[in-house]
């Protein structure tokens, strides 16, 4: 698939087309069944991220924080949804710290200031929502 990396022309001219969004795809997981956890390992002392799916609509990002590492404070424009898959991580949502273990699912509003600590080790799927 096609990640938009090169600037485009118009047919018959010289002016150059602004870059695409990106339109990418993991293909490990394309038509099979995979384990989430398993697409992204811990590091130390180190947040890594693997993106799974990145559609002008939306992105799918898993994320592996080693102990005591996290996300400062941000805001996003789109809501995002996290799920938790490994391991327990302390999402901050506007003010307010939440406890998230294994299995757990927090909505993040647009808009709404949060962070993410890893007081252990933990790895969370994150989904953005772009509309």
């Amino acid at each position: 698939m096609k990640t938009g990396t090169k600037p485009q022309r118009h047919r018959g001219t010289k002016k150059k087309m602004k870059k695409t969004k990106k339109n990418t795809v993991l293909k490990t997981c394309v038509a099979k069944a995979v384990n989430l956890g398993g697409l992204v390992d811990y590091a130390a002392d180190s947040v890594v991220s693997k993106t799974i799916i990145d559609k002008p609509v939306g992105t799918l990002t898993l994320f592996a924080f080693d102990a005591g590492q996290g996300l400062s404070e941000h805001q996003a424009p789109y809501d995002a949804v996290v799920q938790i898959v490994d391991g327990i991580g302390i999402m901050i949502v506007n003010g307010k710290q939440i406890k998230s273990p294994c299995g757990s699912v927090i909505i993040l509003p647009a808009n709404v200031p949060h962070a993410v600590k890893a007081k252990q080790r933990f790895k969370m799927l994150l989904t953005m929502i772009r509309s």
